[in-house]
């Protein structure tokens, strides 16, 4: 019969009689290898047929492109019932009678982030337990057709699909079976569950949610993005695996206020101070730094130059080089512990109030990749459930693992060398514009021309090259992260899923922050003297120093490109890439009527999110985590940043998901998973990364030793730093290789000129040690080391105290488990006596009318202390 598509709704999420919802949809195309899928598709929808659920298909002659064809699923009561009791979800059995008492002091303040309450809270509370078919009438069921939600209906289908073979039963071929493998091999070109309605206007249907409408309007929009998030609504809609993460970005980027404020503070610290700020004053000063003049940084092509010719950016090494650096260092040790508990506190009530708490055993023994169970195909007995099971011999797992850590480990030695390529290409560089720079028109700039030295020309296009590097690396390897976790076949999602955030995440680590490392910790620290310069692996490329402005201003420069190169690569990306696509991919359709494009041919032009979509998310932000802690004391402006970012990012990734990609299979996730670990790790290692940039990266020890120790007229000021702080050389004793090309030198040297100055603490010529390390070198090295010991006990000592103080789950919450449980175990006793009642009372209805004894009632306090 054909179907008049004009009185169809463009919106309908129902099957042609209006009335069996689509669950899930297929969709496939006609090619050259045809008839053999064709065969695959037939066996694979006569198994889903066999298993209960019921197809109906949409010719490709009503499809917009002509050639597509779709096959709607939709899955009746009693396969909903069957599946949703093997999976042990968790479904209502009574309303929660727990009065709510959070309300917070001075709430009205709040009212203007605060999104409607239907939007907040889309359903009512309920207590919760596990759905079993044979106590159905136990739950509370008023229509079976929307007793389960849209977001559990597509997880039971999926579930289905994933397991269902293509092959008939007699040929007995394990392996093929799964919708995924038949995506893979071009048998299905898409399987999709469907939006309920446009994102821009509601469902004309009555009896359709309009859900993703409520989204757009209250979450994706960039007005809202001051409101707080629908949270409940995104994990109704999209399942809680997608509604924790954007629960934990979230109060991420609430958390991130704090440090931006205090961040900001400190900045504004070392703006205010920066006229009090001495030893620049001498740095460019004609008495001091007009008359000190320096031994050249390169070998032949640099020349010898004067002090004062730093002193920009002295002046800019101040604002981030001050003691309110050491303060917001310590600080931020403190915040992340305050982040990383409070946000326990938080995932543990999210875990209650979403039906998590016992989810982690049904994750684990429920959840089996369908991968693992074709692959295993050896078999032994499981203890627990006395079932035999797939399972992977230890030799296999070893032999994979190897080769899959040897793998990782050539990834990351090609990432070190791609570093070393950088700091070469600096080395090499860095000579070419000291000698192209000299007499560039660009120093006659009024004021961007003083600013142009050969130590930022070098440090910027380095850092530029090394994001390009970062970029390329990152999607080469990303491919080779899942083909190897591929190969070791884990046995569950959630073990899939941790054994590839542990490899990418060690890859980006790396690939990342090891040239904020190399700045930080080893640039200007192995140079030598003149007279015995070091060079990088015996080549002829000497060592780089960092200029007497210091290395953090540099270390900062590097931080500024690679966090913000990133992020606003990453926004541009996440946001542009989908939407052209899809732009590109429905124009065709938009040029035919509205009524003739249906839902399901609109979700199909639109991005599959894919198993890996969520997983970038995570990346991206807890990379940027690692910015904002693991050298913060570099750059305090590093929160405020990154809270900037996180505001967008919210509303981009909200806005990406509700109108750029098909509707995600909903799934279950109890937390954020192993990026708990990951967080937890960089927290620890923030503190001993920032005490030692503080120590050896900063100036801010010498200058405290000098002022304290060194100052000659014994009075607490840095005047006489500069001085104090450059050693002598003798230019004559200067080797032929080391010595400036002739025209390389200024004009103003001349042979009169005996010395030269650098930057260490060394004996001047002539002295019994000369150019050994003076006693005031140990006495600095001490003072770091003793820094960095206190400055790490002092934080890790607070660190465990507030972890201690704070614990992982709130009292109220604790409480209301234990309620939940125990009441779960009375009403299910009191259910089952009532059962036995009404039994015996059919049976014996004339005989006896009295309580029956075989199934006694027990105490409350006995049923308690059994759930307890």
């Amino acid at each position: 019969m054909e179907i008049n598509k004009e009185q169809q709704s463009k919106d309908s999420v129902f099957f042609r009689d209006g009335r069996r919802r689509i669950d899930f949809v297929l969709a496939y195309v006609d090619d050259k290898d045809g008839e053999r899928k064709q065969e695959k598709r037939e066996v694979y929808q006569a198994n889903l047929e066999k298993v209960g659920l019921e197809l109906e298909t949409e010719d490709k002659m009503e499809s917009e492109d002509g050639k597509t064809y779709f096959v709607k699923i939709h899955a009746p009561w009693e396969v909903l019932a069957t599946y949703a009791d093997v999976l042990k979800i968790k479904v209502p059995f009574k309303a929660n009678d727990i009065p709510d008492n959070s309300e917070m002091p001075m709430n009205w303040l709040s009212t203007p982030f605060r999104l409607p309450e239907h939007i907040m809270h889309p359903e009512p509370d309920y207590f919760t337990a596990p759905f079993n078919k044979s106590k159905s009438d136990f739950f509370l069921i008023d229509d079976k057709e929307t007793f389960f939600p849209p977001s559990t209906r597509n997880r039971i289908v999926f579930y289905i699909l994933s397991r269902c073979s293509y092959t008939h039963e007699e040929c007995g071929d394990r392996d093929k079976k799964g919708i995924k493998r038949l995506l893979n091999n071009g048998t299905y070109s898409a399987a999709f569950p469907l939006h309920d309605c446009r994102y821009w206007k509601k469902s004309r249907d009555p009896n359709c949610e309009s859900e993703r409408y409520n989204l757009y309007r209250y979450w994706a929009g960039f007005r809202s993005f001051f409101k707080e998030q629908p949270v409940n609504l995104i994990r109704k809609y999209y399942g809680e695996k997608i509604g924790i993460y954007f629960a934990w970005l979230g109060f991420y980027t609430e958390m991130l206020l704090f440090a931006a404020v205090v961040g900001t503070i400190c900045f504004i610290y070392g703006f205010l101070t920066y006229d009090d700020n001495e030893w620049s004053r001498e740095i460019c000063s004609d008495e001091v730094g007009g008359n000190i003049v320096m031994c050249p940084l390169c070998d032949k092509k640099c020349g010898y130059w004067k002090l004062n010719t730093t002193c920009n950016s002295s002046w800019q090494s101040h604002l981030f080089d001050n003691v309110a650096t050491v303060f917001f260092a310590i600080f931020m040790g403190i915040w992340v512990t305050l982040f990383l508990e409070f946000w326990k506190r938080r995932q543990a009530r999210l875990e209650y109030e979403w039906d998590l708490v016992d989810f982690e055993e049904e994750q684990q023994q429920l959840q089996l990749r369908p991968e693992y169970e074709t692959k295993c195909t050896n078999r032994k007995l499981n203890r627990i459930t006395q079932e035999m099971e797939p399972y992977l011999p230890i030799t296999t797992k070893c032999a994979r693992t190897c080769l899959s850590g040897a793998t990782v480990l050539f990834w990351i030695s090609l990432i070190i060398a791609c570093i070393i390529g950088v700091i070469a290409y600096r080395l090499a560089v860095y000579a070419a514009f000291a000698s192209i720079m000299k007499d560039n028109p660009t120093t006659q700039l009024q004021v961007v021309g003083p600013l142009i030295t050969p130590q930022l020309a070098t440090s910027v296009t380095a850092s530029c090259i090394n994001f390009v590097i970062i970029m390329i690396l990152n999607l080469m390897y990303e491919r080779v992260a899942v083909w190897i976790t591929d190969m070791e076949i884990p046995k569950t999602h959630l073990e899939y899923e941790n054994k590839l955030t542990v490899k990418m995440f060690l890859f980006q680590f790396v690939n990342y922050y090891s040239s904020c490392f190399y700045v930080a910790f080893f640039k200007g620290k192995f140079v030598g003297f003149p007279g015995d310069y070091h060079y990088m692996f015996g080549s002829k490329l000497r060592n780089e120093e960092c200029d007497p402005g210091g290395c953090l201003i540099e270390l900062t420069t590097q931080l500024v490109i690679v966090m913000t190169g990133k992020q606003v690569w990453g926004n541009i990306q996440e946001a542009l890439v989908p939407w052209l696509m899809n732009w590109w991919g429905s124009r065709k359709a938009r040029s035919h009527p509205e009524s003739l494009y249906s839902r399901w041919e609109q979700d199909h032009d639109l991005q599959g999110f894919g198993q890996l979509g969520l997983f970038y998310e995570y990346l991206e932000m807890v990379i940027q985590f690692g910015f904002i802690t693991l050298f913060v004391a570099s750059f305090p402006l590093a929160p405020l940043l990154a809270l900037i970012n996180n505001i967008i990012e919210v509303r981009v990734d909200a806005w990406k998901l509700t109108t750029q990609f098909r509707r995600p299979v909903a799934a279950k996730a109890h937390s954020i998973g192993a990026w708990q670990e990951i967080l937890n790790g960089m927290a620890v290692l923030s503190v001993v990364t920032n005490a030692f940039i503080v120590a050896f990266t900063s100036d801010m020890i010498p200058r405290l030793v000098y002022m304290y120790a060194y100052q000659p007229e014994e009075k607490l000021n840095m005047k006489g730093y500069i001085n104090n702080s450059l050693s002598v050389f003798e230019i004559a004793k200067i080797p032929l290789p080391n010595r400036p090309e002739d025209g390389e030198n200024p004009f103003w040297f001349n042979s009169s000129i005996t010395t030269c100055r650098y930057r260490d603490y060394r004996y001047p010529p002539g002295h019994e040690k000369e150019y050994s390390h003076t006693m005031q070198f140990w006495h600095i090295l001490a003072a770091k080391l003793a820094f960095i010991i206190i400055m790490e006990h002092v934080v890790f000592i607070v660190k465990f105290f507030v972890a201690w103080m704070i614990p992982d789950v709130p009292s109220d919450v604790r409480a209301r488990v234990k309620r939940e449980r125990y009441l779960v175990q009375e009403y299910l006793h009191n259910y089952e006596v009532e059962k036995l009642k009404v039994q015996l009372s059919h049976n014996n209805h004339e005989e006896c009318t009295c309580t029956p004894m075989i199934y006694p009632s027990l105490p409350k306090h006995e049923v308690l202390s059994e759930c307890l």
